[in-house]
């Protein structure tokens, strides 16, 4: 039985882009394998402690030498980076605020990234696939004037990748903001292509891993 690992992070319950997505990844992996397992994390209702010093010293001394407070605080770290060595594929909604990620997904990022376990010479869940939606307001492609401005997709391929050795792919949905902002009116079409594509992406990319991991 497979397992995936879903992270979102939009604040937004409803009319949220990234949410959108990641639900169309789910609902199509969840009918070519409804006898899978999907572990969830909402991280806006049900948002992680930011890492503090407790649980990163934990992270780099003997958990026999630990103290009551340390236990506690590793104990998450562990159970985190359990789900994520067990599960065969992930997908993490990931919009854009003010330029880079909400502070809630990095949360989840500094408490699964342990070094010598899930980060370092041999990451445990190296190669495992992960598929990015990197929503977004506007667009910050190459060519585009705030191309400078994408620190999402930079950062979480260096972290997700480099740090944790995973297989990272990625949905962009971008020009959101089109419909709400009357400045954007005229991108509401390349809005719209944007979300079409990126739906039909979650669902193509999940049926395709689906079908990877049964081989």
């Amino acid at each position: 039985m497979t397992t995936l690992l879903l992270i979102d992070s939009s604040v937004f319950p409803e009319g949220s882009a990234s949410r959108s997505v990641t639900a169309a990844f789910r609902k199509a992996w969840e009918e070519q394998h409804p006898e899978g397992s999907v572990i969830h994390h909402d991280l806006a209702t049900d948002p992680l402690p930011h890492l503090d010093g407790v649980g990163a010293s934990a992270g780099f001394s003997d958990p026999a030498t630990h103290t009551p407070e340390q236990q506690a605080a590793f104990a998450l770290r562990v159970t985190l980076a359990e789900e994520l060595e067990r599960a065969d594929a992930i997908v993490i909604g990931a919009p854009m605020y003010n330029f880079t990620i909400p502070s809630t997904l990095k949360a989840w990022l500094d408490q699964v990234i342990i070094m010598g376990r899930t980060a370092g010479a041999q990451p445990s869940a190296k190669g495992t696939p992960v598929t990015v939606v990197a929503s977004r307001g506007g667009s910050y492609a190459p060519g585009t004037p705030r191309e400078s401005f994408e620190y999402v997709q930079n950062y979480l391929e260096a972290v997700l990748n480099g740090g944790l050795g995973l297989d990272v792919d990625f949905i962009v949905p971008e020009l959101t903001m089109a419909p709400n902002n009357p400045a954007m009116a005229e991108l509401i079409p390349l809005y719209e292509t944007s979300r079409d594509k990126a739906h039909e992406d979650a669902a193509a990319k999940a049926k395709a891993l689906v079908a990877r991991l049964a081989a």
